[in-house]
């Protein structure tokens, strides 16, 4: 007898299904988005982070295209977009996932229409997509400092380094 899935797919939310499961959420919904190619303590935080500032947590995926279009790398992702979507939906702080394909999450930011927007610290507030919108309709946006020095660039770039070595 076959296993049910993981209750953690519940969260996966197609993009023509988000208006109907974000109003299903609690308020205030914050909502951040990202590659999250390969995962880490950096990106954990902040997401933890994110969820403490609202009611619930939406989660927004690049496509494995739209990451490819950032020009992170030709190799990038690693992981493909159903992979990051079920690490994303397996974490606790998380609400409810979905993704874009477009450059930017702002058509997902409209959909959604979020309380609170939040990035990582390295977006200023001024240049996170979507801010314009949210705080025109009365929402906040955050970017939350970074407590653990973490990229997934770095990250590959030592496998990378470490593979090199290995006689």
């Amino acid at each position: 007898m076959p296993l049910p899935p993981p209750a953690f797919e519940d969260k996966l939310c197609p993009p023509d299904s988000l208006a109907a499961r974000v109003a299903q959420l609690p308020r205030p919904l914050v909502f951040t988005n990202g590659c999250f190619d390969i995962l880490h303590r950096g990106h954990v935080t902040c997401l933890a982070r994110a969820r403490a500032l609202g009611g619930s947590l939406l989660v927004a995926l690049n496509t494995d295209a739209s990451v490819q279009r950032l020009g992170k790398g030709s190799d990038r992702p690693i992981n493909p977009l159903a992979d990051r979507l079920a690490v994303i939906a397996a974490l606790g702080s998380v609400d409810l996932v979905t993704w874009f394909d477009e450059d930017t999450p702002l058509e997902t930011i409209l959909a959604s229409r979020p309380d609170v927007l939040a990035k990582g610290g390295d977006w200023p507030p001024h240049t996170i997509v979507g801010a314009t919108e949210v705080r025109g309709w009365g929402g906040q946006v955050h970017a939350i400092a970074f407590e653990h020095e973490r990229s997934t660039t770095r990250l590959i770039d030592t496998i990378r380094q470490s593979l090199d070595r290995t006689p």
